[in-house]
């Protein structure tokens, strides 16, 4: 069956994943994960996408930023992509394809899953076994969002200003948001739409999102549900 073309609109925040190649690690030291950052500082600025949260774990990453522009997502990835291979490769004296194919991403309902997914993306870490506490984890917006440090990466999305009038108020409720945690449900709704690509909403936003675009926003009855160790992201 032909692969459907990616869900991207603008104006909507995507969660997005990048995996390495068989479980790879696409980071081998601090090194590398701030050429990557460095990396998605510049596109992002170029290609005119508002990064609203990150993780760079050792084998994957992941965002949740929304393009501005119709292909701006796309460009982003696409120009890191290149370039961080080209470094990566040069470095450590390897070739060859560094990714698990092409990234993954979906759509999201920022009202009803933008925050969980910040939550989800911050405990990853955590879930991973490279951290008992998410600010110990440098690689993360999270130091950002609590006020530990100024990450000039992010953008952050209107709803986190609703969190609080200031900025001490905005880090408390984060913080406890992130404390608070991500049920099971919440975690693998997020982590199954990015890895098939379909929209994360209600009814009535996925019927609204139906209207702008040709592509088909949900997943039919049909299809394997993705593995336990495909969740494992």
């Amino acid at each position: 069956m032909a692969r459907l073309p990616r869900l991207t609109l603008p104006g909507y925040p995507h969660h997005v994943i990048q995996r390495g190649n068989n479980r790879q690690p696409i980071f081998l030291d601090a090194a590398d994960r701030e050429v990557m950052w460095g990396l998605l500082c510049q596109y992002a600025r170029e290609q005119q996408v508002a990064v609203h949260a990150y993780v760079l774990m050792d084998n994957h990453l992941h965002l949740l930023a929304t393009p501005q522009v119709e292909r701006g997502l796309t460009l982003l990835m696409q120009a890191v992509g290149r370039r961080y291979v080209r470094y990566f490769n040069q470095r450590h004296g390897r070739s060859g394809t560094l990714w698990e194919g092409r990234y993954r991403n979906t759509l999201i309902q920022a009202e009803r899953h933008l925050l969980p997914c910040m939550a989800y993306l911050d405990l990853n870490p955590v879930r991973n076994g490279l951290c008992s506490d998410p600010a110990e984890f440098r690689w993360s917006s999270h130091g950002h969002y609590i006020g530990l440090r100024s990450d000039r990466l992010i953008t952050p999305h209107p709803l986190y200003w609703d969190l609080g009038n200031t900025p001490f108020a905005r880090d408390e409720a984060y913080a406890a948001l992130v404390r608070e945690g991500v049920s099971a449900t919440e975690q693998r709704a997020i982590t199954d739409s990015a890895l098939n690509g379909w929209a994360l909403g209600d009814a009535d936003f996925l019927a609204s999102l139906q209207q702008s675009t040709a592509r088909r926003v949900v997943k039919s009855r049909a299809g394997r549900p993705p593995s336990d160790q495909d969740r494992r992201v």
